[in-house]
């Protein structure tokens, strides 16, 4: 019991046994003071938390892991009356999420702000909210709880570390078979003519021709057979394998200083597959290529071929909502798309299965005119299963290139060295601390 309590229950005691011991007036002022104390207290903290609004102003709507979510919480008492005690409780379901706070004395007319920085260690998709606001009165009587809700979402995109140089994408020399498929982007094969939409670029309508229809007419393209990049994520929930791992507090000097502190990965392999997948996604259409994304996790994901920033930005966001309960094998998914690339693209299977199903999946693209790049999770680094390396020896057989990435890889340079593999030479182990990350 609070002391605002005590004294309550202490002033209408006293009250009701003077009264019937003595009976004097002044006891029964007692009771009646302490019942209008209490009715008064109760209306005070109803108008109060009636009156209070909040905002919650973020810097950004869209950030990476390893990032600090800045926000600033803007509390303003429109009432006449003072606020007691006003608790305010971040109920985001960020990881240590930050911003929580106590404000004593909140006067009447009186705006209070305060910022709560928290460090992105998780991926995927956080409602800004809900947010909780208890509100007491000065005796410490009633506690009222107001609750906001989330009314955007802050997206959480992956991991990505910055690739210096990856295996080139051979794909058809410049001249070869057009591949008969429409696409945004313009390639030296015109493929006709359409109607005007809002929103064409206006260096696509070609001129003569709306001349002689009288109404505006663009130019449609065909895809240019030697860019295409097609990376398939393996998402089958059986494959998976992780080690037990404690979400990192943010360091007290990052905190103090608002420096941004280094992550690395969490030991899981479906973290080191979207991190993967996000990094090569980044530096292929960094490098002008079109780049296609594959996999099967709650719902199926198949994102075209293209080019551009807005491409990427498909990419990331679909990758930062995986979470690995798909039932589709990389083999299954190669088989089922294979048909839909174009002879000489290049197709990255990222995976952490020790399968032979993987090495049927590569064979396949190898017979229809494909480049199979595998880049290999050794599961058994994570506490899975082992047998990786023997699925690495067999796709050297195979002439496939392949890397094996284990537990506690620096992706930035295991992914770089890709490029130096040969035929002949092309299993590669990296076992470096990861250091940085690209933001």
């Amino acid at each position: 019991m609070n002391v605002g309590r005590a004294f309550i229950a202490l002033l209408v005691s006293a009250g009701l046994v003077g009264t019937f011991l003595g009976g004097a007036d002044f006891y029964a002022h007692m009771v009646v003071l302490g019942i209008l104390l209490t009715i008064a207290a109760r209306l005070w903290v109803s108008v109060v938390a009636r009156s209070i609004r909040l905002k919650r102003q973020p810097d950004f709507w869209r950030a990476s892991v390893g990032d600090i979510f800045k926000e600033q919480y803007e509390i303003v008492n429109t009432s006449r009356l003072s606020g007691g005690w006003v608790e305010l409780y971040n109920e985001m379901r960020l990881p240590a999420a930050a911003g929580s706070r106590l404000l004593t004395r909140l006067q009447p007319r009186e705006k209070q702000t305060s910022v709560g920085r928290t460090w992105l260690t998780r991926r995927g998709g956080f409602p800004v909210g809900p947010t909780t606001l208890t509100v007491s009165d000065p005796l410490g009587l009633f506690r009222i709880r107001r609750r906001f809700n989330a009314e955007r979402t802050l997206i959480v995109l992956p991991m990505v570390f910055p690739i210096r140089e990856f295996l080139a994408p051979p794909g058809f020399l410049p001249g070869g078979q057009v591949i008969r498929r429409k696409t945004g982007d313009v390639t030296p094969h015109a493929a006709g003519v359409r109607s005007y939409v809002a929103g064409d670029p206006m260096k696509r309508i070609h001129w003569p021709t709306s001349a002689r229809r009288g109404q505006l007419m663009v130019k449609e393209f065909e895809q240019d057979p030697q860019a295409e990049v097609w990376i398939f994520l393996d998402a089958q929930e059986s494959v998976q394998a992780q080690k037990e791992y404690e979400t990192p507090l943010m360091p007290l000097e990052s905190l103090l200083f608002s420096r941004k502190p280094k992550l690395t990965l969490p030991p899981s392999t479906l973290e080191y597959e979207i991190s993967a997948a996000a990094s090569l996604a980044h530096y292929f259409i960094s490098q002008n290529r079109a780049v296609g994304l594959v996999a099967q996790d709650r719902a199926y994901a198949m994102i075209p071929p293209e080019r551009s920033q807005r491409q990427e930005t498909k990419i990331m966001e679909t990758l930062a909502f995986i979470d690995g309960k798909g039932d589709m094998s990389i083999s299954a998914l190669c088989s089922a798309h294979a048909r839909l690339m174009p002879r000489g693209a290049s197709a990255i299977l990222i995976t952490g299965t020790t399968s032979v199903e993987l090495l049927v999946a590569s064979g396949d693209l190898q017979l229809r005119k494909l480049h199979p790049i595998v880049v290999l999770l050794d599961a058994e680094s994570f506490d899975g299963r082992g047998g990786s390396s023997e699925i690495m020896r067999r796709l050297n057989e195979q002439q496939v290139q392949a890397l094996l990435l284990k537990c506690g890889t620096d992706l930035a340079a295991g992914l770089s060295n890709l490029q130096a593999s040969s035929l002949s030479q092309n299993v590669f182990t990296w076992q470096r601390p990861i250091l940085s990350h690209l933001t």
